[in-house]
């Protein structure tokens, strides 16, 4: 993960693959090449929300951006009509994506992808590369989006979370299948405040309105103890808590969502992220705001990181 210099930064988010083996383990196989985006169509089951376009006051400045992120200058952007998923992309529907087309993600073809440290047994964490920076990531071998804890692991009970362990190429290539592309930041954004003017979170300013949990994020302290007190420690359902002014659900916490836009014109490589996840806590990564921004590398994948896809309209 990258900062706006350049340099890079630990995160809590999502870290880079170039991140893995920095504690001294032998170094992952990284030399598969990606490989094409499917060009098949279907008619797709995703729900989308046509949103007519306009202007609105897009990004933060106040004391909760975080510096090097650019949140800022908050500025008005205009955005073209489109449509967008009203949750994140499923399990299930990537099942069907990768049985018709035969994709294999970024994970696959590396071998390994990152998981949180305390959710998997502890010899596989013992034998597991972890970052310096981010020591509760493991870069596991045989973690992917059919296995998302590691070899034994399996979707039972998920097909109706987000899907993990995807890079950027990989949401891409669903989202042409499904007759869409990727939403650009400013889509997401747009998308995201659900008609609010400049609200912290997609519903208000409030974390916990009337003491109500609205997101899927940690709670405790970060990382020796989550509490769970939205009811998840994981992933949730794509449908879980009230959705959004615009009927958009889970845009804030869950999973981190890939958007179409490179985090620095000169760097293709490095992808822009948003939305936050259920390890954002805001001891350490409070991006689970609704102008917050981070970015990682496109070949990048995790157990906290998915997408949603948007689509033209005519």
């Amino acid at each position: 993960m990258t900062c706006a210099t350049g340099r890079p930064r630990p995160s809590c988010c999502a870290p880079a693959r170039t991140e893995a083996g920095t504690s001294g383990a032998a170094p992952l196989d990284v030399s598969l090449p990606p490989g094409p985006v499917s060009t098949s169509r279907s008619p797709g089951d995703e729900t989308r929300v046509a949103l007519p376009g306009g202007t609105f006051r897009m990004g933060n400045e106040d004391a909760d951006a975080n510096p090097g992120d650019r949140e800022g200058p908050v500025r008005e952007v205009a955005v073209d009509a489109f449509a967008i998923g009203a949750h994140a992309v499923t399990t299930a529907r990537f099942a069907t994506f990768v049985h018709e087309t035969g994709h294999r993600t970024e994970a696959e073809r590396y071998g390994w992808s990152y998981v949180f440290a305390r959710f998997l047994p502890a010899e596989l964490r013992r034998v597991s590369p972890r970052p310096d920076a981010t020591p509760w990531w493991c870069g596991v071998r045989g973690a992917t989006w059919r296995t998302p804890e590691g070899p034994g692991s399996d979707l039972e009970g998920r097909q109706d979370h987000p899907v993990t362990h995807v890079g950027w190429s990989d949401a891409r290539a669903f989202a042409k299948w499904a007759g869409g592309r990727l939403p650009t930041e400013v889509e997401w954004e747009y998308a995201a405040r659900g008609g609010l003017d400049q609200a912290r979170y997609p519903w208000g300013d409030e974390l916990t309105p009337d003491g109500e949990y609205r997101c899927n994020i940690w709670q405790g302290t970060f990382p020796a103890k989550n509490t769970a007190e939205d009811g998840y420690t994981g992933t949730a359902p794509v449908h879980a808590f009230p959705p959004n002014g615009h009927g958009l659900y889970n845009v804030a916490g869950n999973v981190w969502e890939w958007c179409a836009d490179r985090w620095d014109p000169k760097d293709s490589h490095t992808r822009v992220m948003r939305g936050g996840s259920y390890l954002c806590h805001d001891s350490y990564c409070n991006r689970y705001r609704v102008a917050a921004r981070t970015s990682n590398t496109a070949d990048s994948t995790t157990g906290n990181l998915g997408f949603r896809v948007a689509w033209d309209l005519a």
